[in-house]
């Protein structure tokens, strides 16, 4: 049995233990991480024990194992009107939106999806145009959350 095929046994085991019509049909590295397609959408009690199995691996850094999610969109979103230059004198940092966007209410259900791009909106102006990527379901229901709505950074 190849490792991966005894990694598919292995959770279809653990998924039939606690009555789960899930199971997995194969398992694949990907791009950040590792695919594991399912013969139906599994519920979230089916996403954590998979998690749990892949953590018990042995050889697996758990600091690096995500929360299994299921196949998402991306969204592309545009925010305005961010001062480029910060009370401290620095310029904006893609760390400093992600520390925003951590800590802010209206962002609480967003995930990004990659590191938001930071552009100065003109040579003369002190302001910035934050182009973000966040996870988001296929109709971008979490986008139209954010859509012409304001809120205020620092």
């Amino acid at each position: 049995m190849t490792d991966a095929s005894s990694h598919v046994h292995l959770i279809n085991n653990l998924l039939k233990n606690i009555k789960s019509s899930t199971r997995a049909e194969y398992i694949q590295p990907c791009p950040g991480g590792l695919s594991i397609a399912t013969n139906n959408v599994p519920a979230p009690s089916d996403l954590t024990l998979i998690e749990r199995y892949i953590k018990s691996i042995d050889g697996i850094n758990n600091d690096e194992v995500l929360t299994p999610r299921l196949p998402q969109s991306k969204s592309y979103l545009k925010i305005t009107r961010i001062p480029y230059i910060q009370p401290n004198g620095n310029r904006l940092t893609s760390e400093d939106i992600i520390n925003f966007i951590a800590s802010a209410d209206i962002f609480e259900t967003i995930s990004l999806a990659s590191k938001p791009r930071v552009i100065k909106a003109s040579p003369k102006l002190d302001m910035a145009i934050i182009w973000i990527d966040i996870w988001d379901s296929q109709n971008g229901a979490k986008a139209k959350l954010l859509i012409n709505h304001s809120f205020n950074y620092r």
